[in-house]
């Protein structure tokens, strides 16, 4: 990432929009997009958001449920604490057993949503990076299966290849409506796609 690319994120409308409103990330806007077209995140609403840093979704999400709702974000790096007293924030891998112990217990209970804007590590190698695309991929969908409460929803990022098929035909599975959309902030020569899965049939 050299000159350049920071020069295009300055004159980008949702990175300035984000510096002017007090918002984390540009990737808020995508969120509050979503969530406006979709209706998923509700007042006292349980939120799980995985891979959450620097805390753009998290912000939103906090929002959008008020005081008696619940957000547990989850990274490798650390997230700044909110001044919200209902915002927990896990610095780690999601993927281990101790983290998703400490997950659990930070939710009080059954997610209502689940969130994920994570990915993966880049290499610049396709084959490893499709690979470790699909890994982050099987990832959120066993904390679906471990936090999701019954007929839960689940907004995630995606990235348009190969396995992007077989990645809708294992969330059909799982959930009674799954939709793919690009929000308007998102940008139009990224791959990245976002998937919005409404009513989890839970596990058998």
């Amino acid at each position: 990432m050299g000159k350049r690319w920071n020069q295009e994120r300055k004159e980008d409308p949702y990175y300035q929009k984000a510096k002017k409103e007090e918002y984390r990330s540009r990737a808020s806007y995508k969120l509050l997009q979503l969530n406006k077209k979709f209706k998923i995140i509700r007042k006292g609403d349980r939120i799980l958001d995985l891979g959450a840093a620097p805390g753009g979704w998290s912000q939103v999400a906090l929002e959008a449920v008020g005081e008696e709702g619940r957000v547990v974000a989850v990274d490798l790096q650390r997230i700044r604490p909110f001044t919200e007293e209902n915002f927990k924030s896990i610095k780690g891998d999601f993927t281990t057993r101790e983290v998703k112990e400490e997950i659990i217990s930070a939710l009080e209970g059954q997610a209502a949503v689940i969130l994920s804007d994570a990915s993966p590590k880049l290499s610049g190698i396709k084959d490893v990076d499709q690979m470790r695309s699909m890994d982050l991929f099987q990832a959120v969908m066993e904390m679906c299966d471990s936090t999701l409460r019954y007929n839960g929803s689940l907004i995630m990022k995606l990235f348009q290849g190969p396995q992007f098929p077989e990645m809708l035909k294992t969330v059909k599975k799982k959930f009674r409506m799954v939709k793919t959309t690009k929000p308007p902030s998102s940008r139009k020569k990224s791959v990245e796609m976002y998937l919005v899965a409404r009513g989890f049939r839970g596990t058998r």
